[in-house]
């Protein structure tokens, strides 16, 4: 899957690998690390592999760019990242030690440390306490998909996302596929009436065990620092898979409706095989049926199980015609009144165009803001999440002004302490809050 091999970019436990729809030829470094005016200087936050990836693909982005500072929980992680990175670009990556930064405040470092653009690349737990950190001190921002895990995550997030607009700042998001020339053919044709009104979108996200611990044969779920290191498993850090992986297929939905909100939605969910400690509190399968307005419906499915058939796929009806874009198969087609288009154009790299694009943007002061977008479509995600956990049919208006807060206060904790882990929830049981 196109996700998983973006997320292992920069193998930790080996040399540096490309990963990507297609291969591109990464900027060579300098021989020397010069630094003056026009330099962008970037900021990471968050060295594992998708943080990793994300400053190899800044580092490509634009010929006068310097990875200058680097945060992490954890300083293996840093390291290693900064090993591969050096190794891919020479002086353009070599991070002076007083700008590696190692704990909880890590990312107020990097942001105050003189970068120009920070990359927000930890669990999604953090990301509303860091985007704010970085608009306010005037960073232009890659922030990863998605934004928040809960809905108070998210109206942080669309507050900083107007701030960012009124500072002329950058947000560009970590949903990858709007950047996908094939992707961006298909859907404007449908946006712009292809298949007529569009009635139904299904989308999928199947796939196997994505996710490995860290500590397998000896699992410390309590622990904060076991917690952190195998943040996917809990739903406090990541949102469910729904919210961390399956979003990508839950935002073409959105895309495909003109990125209309649903007025609600009803779900089913559970975990099968996902059983044990060593696999934290979330859920293995999803079943969503958003409902939207003028009685369109979406109906999302996704499934983390071993074993099982695979897909990762949008289609779409609508009053002239249908659609498939099949991201495994790379099949992007459109059936029109009985005329099949099917692209057949260039193809890029989209992790490498979104930071083409932010680069491009910054220099021309042209700014590109994708914050409320990235937004509604993690708050999609959520909503879905919600309705299968507690089983009830939960509108938008209830979901996008709800108070629960999944986690602690992030910013309360160190790697010594415990935190008890929430029971996982139970449909009909689970109360919505």
């Amino acid at each position: 899957m196109h996700n998983e091999k973006r997320r292992t970019l920069l193998k930790l436990s080996g040399l540096a690998a490309t990963a990507g729809v297609v291969p591109f030829n990464i900027i060579k470094a300098s021989p020397g690390r010069k630094i003056n005016a026009d330099t962008l200087k970037v900021g990471l936050v968050g060295c594992g592999g998708r943080g990793s990836g994300a400053a190899n693909q800044a580092l490509s982005a634009d010929p006068n760019v310097v990875l200058h500072a680097m945060g992490d929980l954890f300083e293996d992680k840093l390291k290693k990242s900064l090993e591969n990175l050096e190794e891919l670009h020479g002086e353009k990556a070599a991070v002076s030690p007083e700008h590696q930064y190692v704990g909880f405040d890590a990312y107020k470092k990097v942001i105050d440390s003189g970068a120009d653009v920070i990359l927000l690349c930890t669990a999604p737990a953090f990301r509303p306490l860091h985007l704010e950190a970085a608009v306010e001190a005037g960073k232009h921002v890659f922030c990863e998909k998605p934004v928040a895990v809960d809905a108070p995550g998210i109206r942080k997030v669309l507050e900083s996302a107007k701030k960012a607009k009124e500072k002329n700042l950058n947000i560009i998001s970590g949903f990858c596929w709007r950047f996908h020339e094939p992707k961006r053919a298909a859907f404007g044709r449908i946006n712009a009436g292809a298949i007529g009104k569009v009635s139904t979108v299904y989308n999928t996200y199947n796939t196997g065990g994505t996710y490995r611990t860290w500590e397998s044969e000896n699992p410390r779920p309590e622990s904060v620092e076991w917690q952190m290191r195998n943040w996917p498993f809990f739903t406090w850090l990541s949102g469910d898979h729904i919210v961390e992986q399956a979003v990508h297929s839950i935002d073409m939905m959105s895309w495909a409706f003109g990125d209309k909100l649903p007025v609600s939605a009803t779900a089913s969910g559970g975990r099968q095989v996902r059983v044990g400690p060593q696999n934290g509190n979330i859920y293995d399968h999803f079943a969503v049926t958003y409902e939207y307005p003028d009685g369109a419906k979406g109906f999302h499915v996704s499934r983390q199980q071993p074993g099982c058939a695979t897909s990762y796929a949008v289609e779409a009806w609508g009053t002239k015609g249908n659609a498939l874009i099949d991201c495994s198969a790379a099949i992007h087609q459109i059936n029109s009144n009985g005329k099949l288009w099917t692209y057949n154009g260039k193809q890029n790299d989209m992790y490498q165009t979104e930071h083409n694009e932010l680069f491009a943007a910054i220099r021309k002061g042209k700014p590109i803001n994708q914050g409320e977008e990235v937004a509604n479509s993690s708050m999609i995600a959520i909503l879905g999440r919600m309705a299968a956990y507690t089983g009830k049919k939960i509108t938008w208006e209830e979901a996008v002004n709800s108070a629960e807060m999944l986690g602690p206060d992030v910013t309360a904790y160190d790697m010594s302490q415990t935190l008890a882990v929430t029971p996982v929830p139970m449909p009909g049981v689970t109360p919505f809050k």
